[in-house]
């Protein structure tokens, strides 16, 4: 195992994006992620310090990751986030930083959050109705949702993108809308396939909405697209645009067609896992290491170790979905 070098799995994938999920919680409940009721978050003891985290991205950053995404949960309830983000943004290495969020708190948070540093901003955003919204999850909180992607653009984060899950039977009637909507904003509209990782245990192969679909509907919807050619082959999304111009559509089809064997990432759990893939049943924990004295030089073995183990596809040689026992916002989105 080459102890120097870029973290590269045994398929050949460079790892250079890291996603860091900073906490379990979550001010929504979105069935897809989370079960509604008899959830036990971790306790904050459990929780990596930002003082742990910026260590840890501090060793990976020196074989390769380049590129870090704050997740949760909801990374704005974690209190004191900015100052994490500051912390980051001056690590050697990484080049690009950014976040996931479902927006609620950054009419508070996005001037805050550009000033510290971060770099880009996803924003989840499933429909623009306030009905099905609080279906989805749990809770009336669409107009706090767009008044912060509207706070977003007056903070100067470009470009924006909206994340929308894609479920079949849900909302096939909210992808012309909210497609509209991103247009309007000259904001990148990304339609991410249902995976089977929520904690209602919801999902099932006839709940994906597939992306040729979305784009069947778009194009009856609105007009026809073009796809992009992009410059960055490991990307999860493929991109298109309307060819009349004006709005970019990206797709993740991550059961449809699975992006596996380009992949370039690595996940760091909020209590301290590092997970090769969502879907991995393997889990090593570096939280131990970090606070049981551990050199810098056994956190990157361990680091490797995970890569080294990364399988084909899905966290399974079968190319199956393995079937974990946390769900997304356990792991990190």
């Amino acid at each position: 195992m080459d102890v120097t070098g870029p973290l590269v799995d045994g398929f050949g994938r460079a790892h250079t994006d890291l996603r860091i999920s900073v906490t379990d919680r979550c001010n929504l409940r979105c069935f897809y992620c989370m079960s509604p009721e008899g959830v036990e978050f971790r306790p904050h003891a459990a929780i990596l310090s930002f003082e742990e985290i910026e260590r840890f991205v501090r060793v990976v950053a020196r074989f390769g990751i380049r590129h870090v995404r704050l997740t949760g949960g909801e990374p704005l309830v974690r209190k004191g986030v900015c100052r994490l983000v500051e912390m980051l943004a001056a690590v050697p290495g990484v080049e690009d930083l950014a976040m996931t969020t479902n927006g609620i708190l950054l009419p508070e948070y996005a001037e805050s959050l550009r000033a510290a540093g971060l770099d880009r901003l996803n924003i989840s955003l499933d429909t623009l109705d306030p009905h099905k919204f609080r279906q989805i999850s749990l809770h009336d909180e669409l107009p706090r949702v767009l008044a912060g992607v509207d706070a977003a653009e007056r903070a100067g984060f470009r470009p924006i993108k909206l994340n929308a899950l894609a479920i079949r039977g849900q909302t096939e009637d909210d992808v012309v809308p909210l497609a509209r909507f991103a247009r309007r904003r000259a904001m990148e509209l990304r339609f991410i396939e249902f995976m089977p990782l929520d904690g209602a245990d919801r999902w099932q192969n006839g709940s994906v909405l597939p992306g040729e679909e979305i784009l069947q509907i778009l194009s009856e919807g609105i007009g026809p697209l073009e796809p992009l050619q992009d410059g960055q082959p490991d990307a999860p999304a493929t991109r298109y645009r309307f060819v009349e111009g004006g709005g970019v559509i990206g797709l993740i089809p991550s059961v449809s067609e699975p992006f596996c064997r380009r992949c370039s990432r690595l996940r760091l759990t909020a209590d301290g896992t590092v997970q090769n893939c969502l879907f991995s049943t393997g889990q090593w924990n570096a939280r131990t290491l970090l606070r049981g004295g551990g050199t810098d030089e056994q956190l990157a073995a361990l680091v490797r170790q995970a890569v080294c183990a990364k399988k084909e596809k899905h966290g399974t040689e079968s190319g199956q979905f393995a079937r974990t026992e946390r769900s997304m916002h356990q792991i990190g989105g």
